[in-house]
């Protein structure tokens, strides 16, 4: 059995978001026990509860021996602003276990892995449990969790480290203190509801900021907002010209997004599950 505990460190979900993922872990993986932390429903303007409310929620179930994994409940801005303060309070327990979540969720990925706690992986989350499509995604991860390692990104095949990250929050990671050394590393970004010179802009960014990484993987660029006037590259294209300019080698898709295919991709060099 993996005993996962839920926290939102960014922003909230409701109650029906949590009773969708309670009853499909009943029904189809009774092998598994899911608690979700009274903190993912509270609200502070943006953020599900106040930041110190999100810390003491994240601290609480990372440190408690009694939980495998810590499932991230939703992305959203907010979890950059608790990560660091988070990473320092977390004890032996919290090194045990497995984090779980992608988009925003990737600086407290990035932190953790940083720091060597525990295992961090991207993968979808709770909030999408409540339509037939999201379910899939999260029957994903749940499946994972059983040691089932069907749902992992197609590209992994152990040779060299991986990470996957979205696009803005990997460009804003670099040069703080929750950057990883991601030196020889495969790095996958995808991106959501951005313009395509925005994704140019940010691919600008990576391109002088990444060290000598392995290569680089495009996953998918979704719900791209219309501009006055189209930009005249594709965000494959982008990819490919900020690579060949920085030397990066591109190694071409990645099955990681948001959308409902999204693919788990454990942080590092690891076995297909290492939950408990």
């Amino acid at each position: 059995m993996t005993r996962i505990a839920v926290c939102a460190p960014a922003t909230p979900i409701t109650r029906d978001h949590a009773d969708a993922a309670e009853r499909l872990v009943e029904s189809e993986f009774p092998e598994h026990s899911i608690h979700f932390h009274e903190q993912c429903f509270k609200s502070s303007g943006h953020f599900a509860g106040t930041d110190l409310e999100r810390l003491e929620a994240l601290v609480e179930l990372a440190n408690d021996p009694q939980y495998d994994a810590v499932w991230f409940a939703k992305g959203g801005y907010g979890s950059n602003r608790i990560a660091e303060a988070a990473i320092a309070r977390m004890n032996a327990a919290a090194r045990a276990k497995t984090y779980v979540g992608f988009s925003d969720m990737g600086y407290l990925l990035a932190a953790l892995y940083r720091n060597g706690i525990g295992q961090p992986v991207h993968g979808s989350m709770p909030v999408s449990a409540r339509s037939e499509r999201g379910r899939e995604a999260v029957r994903r991860v749940l499946r994972w969790f059983s040691g089932d390692g069907s749902g992992l990104e197609p590209s992994l095949d152990g040779s060299k480290p991986a990470v996957a990250f979205n696009l803005i929050t990997l460009a804003m990671l670099t040069n703080t203190p929750m950057m990883p050394d991601l030196t020889g590393h495969v790095v996958m970004v995808e991106e959501v509801s951005e313009h395509l010179y925005s994704v140019d802009r940010l691919f600008f960014h990576l391109a002088n900021t990444l060290p000598r990484v392995a290569g680089l993987r495009l996953g998918a660029v979704s719900d791209v907002p219309e501009n006055y006037v189209e930009f005249g590259q594709e965000a494959e294209e982008i990819a490919k010209f900020w690579c060949d300019r920085a030397g990066i080698l591109y190694l071409g898709r990645a099955e990681i997004g948001h959308t409902a295919s999204n693919r788990i991709v454990p942080f590092g060099l690891a076995s297909p599950s290492t939950a408990g």
